[in-house]
C-alpha cells in the first residue's frame, strides 16, 4: 500500500528527536554537566512527543513504511506513552533532587519511554519483540534505581524473571506464527487467507503464548507479586509503570486480534482476568498503605481492560488503558498530598447516609441496563454495562453519599456528573476514530459472558455479605487472607533502609 510522503518525512522526523532526546540523555550521565542541564533536557524531550501528535493528528493513509506500520493506533500510544514520560520527568526535577541515582534516572526514563514507543510503532514481530524486551528491561532497571537498597534489588530481580518469563513467552509466539505463514509484519502474516492456514491446536498454542506474555506486565493472577514488589520504586518510576506499560497488553491483543477470536486461550484469559479483578478490588480495600492501594486498583483494572479484550471489544480496551493511564498517574503523583488529605479527613455516619447509598446502587442499575440495551445482542456490551453500573454505584458511594454536608454531596454529585458526561464524549471520539484501523474479532459464547459476570457478581455479593458480617470468622479469615497477598516477600521489606545509616 503506498504511503505519502509526508508520513515518511514525519517518520524520519520523529526518530531523529528520539535519537537527540537519547544523545541529551547520555550527555546529561557527564559529571561534568551541571544539573540545571536537566531542565534542557526536559525541552528535548518535549519534541518527540509533539511529532508524533502532529502525525497523529495529519494520519490519513494506513500503511507500512519499511519496517513501519503507520495508523491512528501507532501514533496514538507513541504519543501517550511519550506524553506521560514527559510530564513525570517534569515532575521529577525537583521530587528527585538530591538523590544519588538522579542523572542516571533520566537517562533510563528516556530510553524505557523512547522503546515503548518504537514497540507500537513496529510493523515487524521481530522488532516488536526486541523493543518490547529493551521496554522491560528498562523498566527493570528503573525498579533497582538504587542499587544500594537491598529491598529495590530483590523486586528488581522478582520482576526479572517474570518479565523474562512474559518475553520469550511472545518470541515463541511470534517464531510460531512464522513458521505458519512465512511472514514477520503483521499486515502480511494476519491476513484472512493466512489465518485459515492456522489449524484448531495451532490457533490455540499460539493464543495461550500470547496470553501468558500480556498476563504477566498486566499484574493478573496468578503474577501479580512483580507489581506489588515493586511499591519500593521510586514514586515516578511507580507511576510510569502503572500508567505506561502494565497496559501494554491491550495493544498486544489488539494488535494479535486477527487470530485472538474466542477459542480456548479467550476462556483462559476472561477467567484469569475475572479472578484478578475480585482480588485486585480486595487488595486496594484492606490495605492501607497509600501505594499498594494503586497497586490493588491496577490490577483489578488491567483485568477489565483485558476482560474487554477477550470478548473483542478492542477499541473499548485502548480507550480504557488510555484514561486509566492519565488518571493512575496523576494518582501516584499527587500521592503525598492525597496521604494528608485522608489522614485529615473524617467520615461521615454511614447510617445517615443510608438512603444515599442505596439510591447510587439503583442509579448504578439503571445506567447499567441503558447502557447494556443499547446493543444487548453483544456479549462485550453486558461486561462494559456491569463494569460501568458498578463504577457508578462505587463512585456515588464515595463522592456523594460519604459527602461531608449538603454542600459535599452537591459538589461530589456536580463532578460524577461532569466525569460522565467528558467519559461518554471521549468515549464517542475515540470510538470513530478508531473504529477503521482497530480489528473487532469475534465474540466468545453468550455462555461464557454469563459465566464471567456471575463469577464477579458472585465475588460483589461475597464481599458485601462479609463487610456486614465482621465478627465472623470468615471475614477474618477472608480480610488476612487479603492483607497477605497485598503484602511483600519479607526480603523485599525493612522497617528502615539501611542503606541510609551508611
Amino acid at each position: 500500500m503506498l504511503v505519502s510522503l509526508s508520513s515518511s518525512t514525519l517518520l524520519s522526523l520523529f526518530f531523529i528527536m528520539l535519537v537527540i532526546s537519547g544523545i541529551s540523555g547520555l550527555l546529561f550521565l557527564h559529571p561534568r554537566v551541571p544539573l540545571s542541564f536537566v531542565r534542557i533536557h526536559i525541552g528535548i524531550v518535549t519534541l518527540a512527543p509533539l511529532v508524533s501528535l502532529f502525525a497523529l493528528v495529519n494520519t490519513s493513509v494506513i500503511g507500512n513504511v519499511g519496517a513501519w506500520y503507520l495508523d491512528s493506533l501507532a501514533w496514538l500510544m507513541a504519543f501517550f506513552v511519550l506524553a506521560i514520560g514527559l510530564i513525570i520527568q517534569r515532575f521529577s526535577v525537583r521530587y528527585l533532587m538530591g538523590d544519588g541515582s538522579y542523572r542516571k534516572y533520566f537517562t533510563l526514563f528516556t530510553f524505557t519511554t523512547g522503546a515503548a514507543s518504537i514497540t507500537w510503532l513496529s510493523a515487524d514481530y521481530r522488532l516488536m519483540v526486541i523493543s518490547w524486551g529493551t521496554t522491560l528491561v528498562g523498566l527493570t532497571l528503573l525498579i533497582r534505581l538504587n542499587r544500594g537498597w537491598k529491598v529495590a534489588s530483590e523486586a528488581s530481580k522478582v520482576s526479572g524473571r517474570l518479565f523474562t518469563l512474559s518475553w520469550f513467552s511472545l518470541l515463541f509466539a511470534v517464531i510460531w506464527l512464522f513458521q505458519v505463514t512465512g511472514q514477520w509484519q503483521f499486515s502480511l502474516a494476519l491476513t484472512n487467507e493466512n489465518v485459515t492456514q492456522l489449524g484448531t491446536w495451532e490457533r490455540a498454542g499460539i493464543n495461550l503464548l500470547i496470553v501468558l506474555a500480556v498476563i504477566i506486565p498486566a499484574a493478573q493472577w496468578p503474577f501479580q507479586r512483580w507489581l506489588i514488589e515493586s511499591v519500593v520504586a521510586p514514586t515516578p518510576v511507580s507511576a510510569i509503570m502503572h500508567a505506561g506499560l502494565v497496559n501494554a497488553g491491550g495493544i498486544i491483543l489488539t494488535r494479535f486480534s486477527p487470530i485472538f477470536n474466542g477459542g480456548i486461550a479467550s476462556i483462559v484469559l476472561l477467567i484469569l482476568a475475572s479472578i484478578s479483578v475480585l482480588i485486585g478490588s480486595g487488595i486496594s480495600l484492606v490495605q492501607v498503605d497509600y501505594k499498594r492501594q494503586l497497586v490493588g486498583s491496577t490490577i483489578g483494572q488491567m483485568g477489565f481492560m483485558l476482560i474487554q479484550c477477550a470478548l473483542g471489544a478492542y477499541i473499548a480496551a485502548i480507550i480504557h488503558l488510555i484514561l486509566h493511564g492519565l488518571f493512575k498517574a496523576t494518582l501516584f503523583l499527587q500521592a503525598g498530598s492525597a496521604v494528608r488529605r485522608i489522614e485529615g479527613s473524617t467520615r461521615v455516619n454511614e447510617r445517615s447516609s443510608y438512603f444515599w447509598i442505596m439510591a447510587g446502587r439503583i442509579l448504578g442499575i439503571v445506567v447499567g441496563c441503558a447502557f447494556w440495551l443499547m446493543a444487548p445482542s453483544e456479549g462485550y456490551q453486558l461486561i462494559s454495562s456491569l463494569i460501568l453500573g458498578w463504577s457508578f454505584s462505587v463512585s456515588w458511594t464515595q463522592l456523594v453519599a460519604f459527602g461531608e454536608g449538603r454542600i459535599g454531596r452537591m459538589a461530589g454529585l456536580t463532578f460524577l456528573g461532569g466525569t460522565a458526561i467528558v467519559y461518554f464524549i471521549i468515549h464517542n471520539l475515540f470510538y470513530e476514530w478508531l473504529n477503521t484501523t482497530v480489528f473487532q474479532s469475534a465474540q466468545p459464547p453468550m455462555s461464557v459472558v454469563i459465566l464471567v459476570v456471575c463469577l464477579l457478581l458472585f465475588g460483589s455479593a461475597i464481599g458485601t455479605w462479609v463487610s456486614r458480617n465482621r465478627s465472623s470468622v470468615s471475614f477474618a479469615v477472608l480480610y488476612l487472607w487479603l492483607v497477605r497477598l497485598g503484602e511483600a516477600k519479607p526480603k523485599s521489606v525493612e522497617s528502615h533502609p539501611n542503606y541510609l545509616k551508611q
